[in-house]
């Protein structure tokens, strides 16, 4: 179903999944006077507190997923891996964006990957894994390393394996094979920078790209962020206009994460999508005169986006549960706090466990290097890892 008019302030937006990026969605929404219900099956949810309804039910539950489009004007979803089948019910009643086509696209690696080709966007190497016969033909095409992953329900690491000589392959695909799931293996890219980039789009095909960022990770989990990525001009521009190439032939309406490796050529390979707000993103909610909360707000409404302007450097750092379990759950705010430039954004999380996000720092200065330093020292403050001064 498409959105007929704009929505004005006073609205209501359905959000399916209750994590941080359904909170932050739901507190830019309420800066603007517009209201929020969330449908998670946890009554705790970060986005449920401060959501103005929330429905407690499971994501694939169809008759959760539509009392929830009878609930409000609009709807979206904060992650990809919901059930399809679930917001296509919503879309009966409500707009859903972006549209359950696009979802069920970038929730399937194979489907994401061939639409990207077909598209004519660079993506790394690939092919669909049957048996163990294929992952061995790859190995041989491919080389060492390459990478073994579920088509389905992987991020952060999650569902996928890093292959680099012929003795793990059988292994690899056993444990992998395991969760009865379709698999792709891609070749590994030396790259020298991985990046992304974030595209809005509206129902009437106004665009608008945010400065790309370029992405450290630790263990597989996005761990700094700094903005303006240190690459040239023109690889920020192809960055930008690939983002935004992707949104258009996919007909997005919403967001469009876009996550990139650079090579040593500097070119770039597309490795992943995601329909939705992105970690690496949450640099715009200070670095940004417009958050890619707030923008997304303005597409799901009907309203005009901006295109977004960085008016200082911004480096992003999340924050894990480890911060928690090493500091006997009393992380040391008030230090870290003392930083110049630093805003701490917590997701309201009961329940601290290694690897999961709990809160991200965001750090704006004069330049990349002092808000490098800074965000770096004031996650050390509050992981008590820094001397006393």
């Amino acid at each position: 179903m498409k959105r007929e008019s704009l929505l004005n302030p006073g609205s209501t937006i359905g959000i399916i999944g209750g994590g941080q990026l359904g909170r932050m969605l739901a507190m830019a929404a309420r800066q603007m006077d517009y209201r929020t219900v969330v449908l998670d099956p946890d009554p705790r949810c970060p986005a449920g507190q401060v959501a103005d309804g929330q429905i407690v039910d499971a994501y694939a539950s169809r008759s959760a997923s539509r009392d929830l489009a009878r609930a409000v004007d609009v709807v979206t979803y904060e992650f990809e891996n919901v059930d399809a089948d679930s917001v296509s019910a919503a879309a009966e009643l409500k707009p859903v964006y972006p549209s359950t086509s696009v979802l069920r696209t970038t929730q399937h690696r194979l489907h994401e990957k061939n639409a990207l080709l077909k598209a004519g966007v660079p993506v790394t190497p690939f092919r669909p894994v049957k048996s163990l016969k294929d992952l061995r033909d790859a190995a041989t095409d491919f080389g060492y390393p390459m990478v073994l992953k579920t088509a389905t329900m992987g991020y952060d690491g999650k569902g996928q394996f890093i292959i680099t000589r012929e003795e793990d392959v059988e292994k690899s695909y056993d444990l992998l094979s395991r969760r009865d799931v379709e698999l792709i293996v891609e070749q590994f890219v030396a790259f020298t920078m991985e990046i992304s980039a974030i595209c809005a789009r509206t129902a009437e095909g106004q665009t608008a790209t945010f400065p790309p960022s370029e992405n450290i990770h630790r263990d597989h989990i996005l761990d700094i962020s700094i903005v303006p990525a240190r690459i040239s001009d023109d690889v920020a521009l192809s960055a930008r206009l690939l983002a935004t190439d992707i949104a258009e032939h996919l007909n997005v309406v919403g967001l469009i994460a876009v996550e990139m490796f650079v090579t040593k050529e500097n070119e770039l390979l597309v490795n992943e999508l995601a329909p939705r707000p992105h970690n690496s993103g949450h640099y715009t909610m200070d670095g940004c005169d417009t958050s890619q909360f707030e923008q997304l707000v303005r597409v799901l409404a009907g309203m005009p986006i901006a295109e977004p302007r960085l008016h200082s450097p911004t480096v992003m750092v999340n924050l894990l549960g480890e911060v928690w379990e090493d500091t006997g759950g009393d992380p040391d705010w008030e230090r870290a706090l003392e930083m110049p430039g630093v805003s701490l954004h917590l997701y309201g999380k009961a329940e601290p466990r290694v690897g999961r996000k709990m809160g991200h720092i965001n750090v704006v200065a004069d330049t990349v290097g002092d808000a490098l330093y800074i965000a770096t020292e004031a996650r050390n403050r509050a992981w008590r890892r820094s001397p006393d001064l």
